[in-house]
């Protein structure tokens, strides 16, 4: 029977891809368990979208996230192996982000997420997305990565999200969705 667990992280250090142990609150330990949140949620989103094609985008969405985590992982001594993330894969972002986004009709206000469950997951997947970002830009600028392209993709990202959230609600009969109020709210709260 397999082991499903290694007995090795116990003493809260573990091993990335090369030498040597981490300890587990390491950024780019932290960086890498924000990817890992990122990827679940945009799992449980892909299950849930009706959207043609929006299922089939976010798998390839989660694929470029396993590498670059694979990224993030790797120590200098290999990191040039696993640099995979480049200009291109930002590129095909934008593309479909322009493409999905030009038959939206686009809030002029921020909208509240939970109109529709698969919008809601999208919301919460690009929040954490930008977590993620977040903390890969402090590891570029400490330079335990070098790969700008992360970052771009990172960002792109949260707008795909943003756009993608906005087509399944308004695919599911939510056009107008629900608006935040930022006029004053004048309620007695007990």
């Amino acid at each position: 029977m397999p082991a499903f667990f290694t007995r090795s992280g116990d003493e809260g250090y573990t091993g990335l891809l090369g030498e040597g142990r981490f300890p587990k609150y390491d950024l780019r330990l932290e960086t890498l368990g924000t990817f890992d949140e990122a990827n679940s949620a945009l799992g449980m989103a892909r299950a849930l979208c009706k959207s043609p094609g929006t299922p089939e985008l976010i798998l390839q969405v989660q694929r470029d996230l396993y590498k670059m985590m694979g990224e993030v992982a790797a120590t200098p001594e290999n990191v040039e192996r696993f640099h995979l993330i480049d200009e291109m894969h930002v590129h095909w972002l934008e593309q479909r982000t322009e493409k999905i986004g030009k038959d939206l009709s686009l809030p002029e206000e921020f909208i509240v997420p939970g109109d529709v469950l698969a919008g809601a997951v999208l919301d919460l997947a690009r929040t954490i997305v930008r977590r993620a970002e977040r903390r890969a830009v402090e590891l570029l600028q400490r330079g335990e990565i070098t790969n700008k392209f992360i970052l771009k993709y990172l960002n792109r990202l949260s707008s795909l999200l943003f756009i993608l959230e906005l087509k399944e609600s308004q695919q599911a009969g939510n056009a107008g969705l629900t608006r935040a109020k930022t006029e004053r709210d004048d309620r007695d709260f007990d």
